[in-house]
């Protein structure tokens, strides 16, 4: 028997299709009732609707594995951590990358490494190797690194904004969860 194929499985109204991912899936979001965006090992990003048997011939190649996806809360704009300790912002309208993010001390600590918008998506969070947080303005530049100087240096391998403030919780590979803000 050879090696297992990664599946998908997808409820559409009370109904489960199975779609063939094409390689290990790190993560999805939804973009409406029909479509979703896959982040994959294979280093590539695939984009898919249920009304059809695969996903659409469109996606996107990477440098590197694909660890986490963020949609912005209009639905145009898609981050993707890479693997390649970059951070990729697609335009969804014209399905290309507008800009990457990088930093010399930035390093994607693990393969399932989540990145965030902020809730007005001017911005964007992401957890590093050495147990900082970076945070970036949308626009380009590196606005901050937050490190907890009682933090572990473990690597953070999750962000998320608070949906209503510009509160920030991360949490590491050391168990340790951190509550940051302006306060």
């Amino acid at each position: 028997m050879g090696p297992q194929k990664p599946f998908m499985y997808v409820t559409v109204s009370k109904r489960t299709e199975t779609k063939f991912a094409g390689s290990s899936c790190n993560d999805l979001v939804t973009t409406d009732s029909f479509s979703f965006i896959s982040a994959h090992v294979d280093k590539k990003i695939r984009f898919w609707d249920v009304r059809t048997a695969d996903c659409t011939a469109n996606d996107i190649p990477l440098q590197g594995k694909i660890t986490s996806l963020d949609l912005s809360k209009d639905g145009k704009f898609l981050l993707s951590c890479v693997r390649d300790d970059t951070i990729n912002l697609l335009d969804l309208r014209q399905n290309r990358i507008v800009r990457t993010f990088r930093n010399d001390n930035f390093k994607v600590g693990c393969d399932w490494s989540r990145v965030a918008f902020s809730p007005s998506s001017s911005r964007i969070a992401a957890g590093s190797a050495d147990g900082s947080v970076f945070i970036w303005n949308i626009n380009g530049p590196l606005e901050t690194v937050l490190k907890d100087p009682n933090g572990s240096g473990a690597a953070v391998t999750a962000v998320s904004w608070h949906p209503f403030s510009s509160t920030l919780a991360s949490v590491d590979r050391a168990k340790k969860c951190t509550i940051w803000s302006n306060a």
